[in-house]
């Protein structure tokens, strides 16, 4: 609730408003009052025509100290109202610090309601008065009673409403124990898993050490191999043989001389001492000794591959242009990204349909039982995601955690252990019963996400299921908004910070001012910047929680509201967001026609992509341009 929508239907007869707050806060943005009421600071006697603004709050040096509230009070008079603004949030209310003297001052509260801003969060009003006055409803206006009837409901509501908050501080004590139990329970498990998982990597790493060793001594025996064939006599000769039968005219001159130099280098050669022809023999047979060891009896030696950015030769007999095959599997994956990822990149156990909503808003990589390791490897992602319907439905991981394929628990098993080991988080999303499959819980999962999986609007047909239905799958069902909890909890990119929206607008006076904060603060889904050339007078924005700037926009959408005079419903902007998730366009508008929830060749602008507003291109050109361009007549459908 904003400040002025519990402060104005009091108003009624008052002609002097007086601000006695003590702290750091300028409320003369917030109010906007009547032009008839005036606004005074200082310290006065408040009368019956008056009404007094005090703060009282944790921060001293900004809201007032609870003195300043007190004396406040003290100066109160019979037919004078108050209006108390409160810096703590709605369950630390110090109320009780301040009930004894509003009695003793003989002040009653009329209304109360918390406050949607950021340094303020509830208010209450208040009159001083010698008889009991009928309390105020949510709409600030008085309940019809009178007297003892009053007094009665008065005491009714309390003891119901106290009633009420037992049950709920109650309910919170529970889920508080429960939590702490849980921690506790989970603090011996989560180590004995993190053994495990230091354990499993260590073996790992034996592995891998084992066997680049045994690759080493391969490549080091097939290296003196290769050498000793390369310098024999018979290939030298074969090889002569060879390239003058290929080109007699050119090489069969040359042939003699060759052979002449390849005898005179073999005579050499036998001059050699017999010791120095032993130690070579000898090496040959260790490194072929060696390599034998290797092999168990009747076992065939493993390929040779070459090493990654090297080029492989073709064995003895093939020409060198045939490729050899190496038995690797090589990943193409759309991770990688030389930049800042802006989206969020998942490694998942996913349903065929989870998958496909999902790829609309990240960088899904399937993980399959025989590549699973290698997705993680070579795609880096943000989590590892296990769907609890992928386990328990058909597909590749059908039966996972049900005890009847053990072959895919230790597969998932050693998936998580990868994840683990690349300092990723592994994320259980369950959204089935966990009976289904009850050997998930024995995997120690970093965060579990308890949801169905979502719907895409896409998916929806508008004239069908309505606009209201459309509004709450964007806001609380859609697949986006079930990343955006995924990506709160492994610490991912938010998806929903694609949904910002910038307004563009030009207040020129105090009614404008008034105007804009009004639309803006009411939208359903409320802006996240305000571009204004001057930002005077709109502390009440920044107050909210809204960026208020100078300059370019920043968010992804725009809408031009510079035309103030223009009624804007509080749906204008959910619905223009709903319209373009729906769609996929690059602008959301209106058109002569009044089209509804189709493409159009041309419409007027409400909500366009900020790259192609700064692109400078007219609207008119848009379409040509290859830009996909949606229209939305703002009339519910019928």
């Amino acid at each position: 609730m904003r400040l002025t929508d519990l402060l104005h239907p009091h108003l009624d007869g008052v002609t002097t408003v007086v601000d006695a707050t003590d702290g750091g806060l300028d409320l003369e943005p917030y109010l906007h009052l009547p032009r008839d009421v005036a606004l005074h600071h200082g310290e006065r006697d408040i009368g019956e025509s008056e009404l007094v603004i005090v703060s009282f709050g944790p921060d001293p040096a900004l809201h007032g100290t609870e003195t300043d509230c007190l004396a406040v009070l003290q100066r109160m008079r019979p037919g004078g109202r108050g209006l108390i603004l409160f810096g703590h949030r709605g369950p630390e209310l110090p109320y009780h610090r301040l009930l004894d003297a509003l009695v003793a001052h003989r002040c009653q509260v009329l209304r109360a309601a918390p406050l949607d801003y950021v340094h303020l969060h509830a208010a209450a009003v208040i009159v001083r008065t010698d008889e009991l006055r009928p309390p105020h409803d949510w709409f600030g206006r008085p309940v019809p009673a009178e007297g003892f009837a009053t007094a009665l409901r008065i005491a009714d509501e309390y003891v119901l409403a106290d009633l009420v908050a037992r049950t709920l501080r109650a309910r919170v004590l529970d889920l508080e124990r429960d939590a702490e139990e849980a921690e506790r329970a989970r603090g011996p498990v989560h180590e004995e898993g993190l053994a495990e998982r230091l354990a499993a990597a260590v073996r790992d790493k034996d592995q891998l050490a084992a066997a680049l060793h045994r690759a080493r001594d391969r490549v080091g025996l097939l290296e003196a191999r290769v050498a000793m064939l390369e310098g024999s006599t018979s290939l030298r000769v074969g090889r002569a043989l060879v390239s003058a039968a290929r080109s007699p005219r050119q090489e069969a001159p040359r042939l003699p001389r060759e052979l002449y130099g390849l005898w005179r280098g073999r005579v050499r050669s036998r001059s050699l001492s017999a010791s120095s022809r032993a130690e070579r023999e000898a090496g040959l047979r260790e490194l072929y000794g060696r390599w034998r060891g290797r092999l168990k009896p009747g076992a065939v030696a493993p390929p040779v591959t070459a090493a990654r950015g090297t080029a492989r030769r073709a064995p003895a007999g093939l020409p060198a242009h045939v490729a050899v095959p190496d038995a690797r599997m090589h990943l193409a994956h759309r991770a990688f990204a030389s930049t800042p990822r802006d989206r969020m990149v998942i490694a998942g156990v996913l349903t065929d349909t989870t998958a496909a909503d999902l790829a609309a808003d990240a960088v899904v990589n399937r993980a399959l039982p025989h590549d699973g390791r290698l997705i993680v490897q070579r795609s880096d992602p943000d989590a590892l995601v296990v769907q609890l319907s992928a386990c328990t439905g058909e597909g590749p991981w059908s039966l996972t955690g049900t005890g009847l394929a053990p072959d895919l628990d230790r597969k998932l098993a050693e998936l998580l252990t990868e994840t683990r080991a690349a300092g990723r988080a592994c994320v259980l999303w369950r959204d089935g019963p966990l009976s289904a499959a009850p050997g998930l819980t024995r995997l120690a999962w970093d965060a579990v996400l308890d949801a169905d999986a979502g719907v895409r609007l896409a998916s929806l047909d508008p004239a069908a299921v309505g606009r209201q239905r459309l509004r709450e799958a964007f806001r609380v069902d859609s697949t986006r908004v079930r990343l955006s909890q995924l990506a709160r909890r492994i610490g991912a990119p938010d998806p929903l910070d694609r949904r910002q929206v910038c307004v563009l607008a030009d207040p020129r006076d105090r009614a404008g001012i008034a105007r804009l904060t009004e639309q803006v603060l009411s939208q359903r889904h409320r802006p996240a910047e305000v571009v204004v050339p001057d930002p005077t007078g709109l502390d009440e924005l920044a107050a909210a929680g809204v960026a208020v700037r100078t300059g370019a926009p920043l968010a992804p959408w725009v809408a031009d509201w510079t035309d103030l005079t223009e009624d804007r419903p509080d749906t204008l902007l959910l619905d223009l967001m709903c319209a373009q998730e729906y769609s996929g366009a690059d602008a959301v508008g209106s058109t002569p026609a009044a089209d509804d929830y189709t493409f159009v060749p041309e419409l007027r602008p409400l909500l366009v992509r900020r790259s192609l507003l700064t692109s400078g291109a007219p609207p008119e050109a848009w379409a040509r341009q290859g830009h996909r361009l949606f229209a939305w007549c703002g009339k519910e459908p019928t």
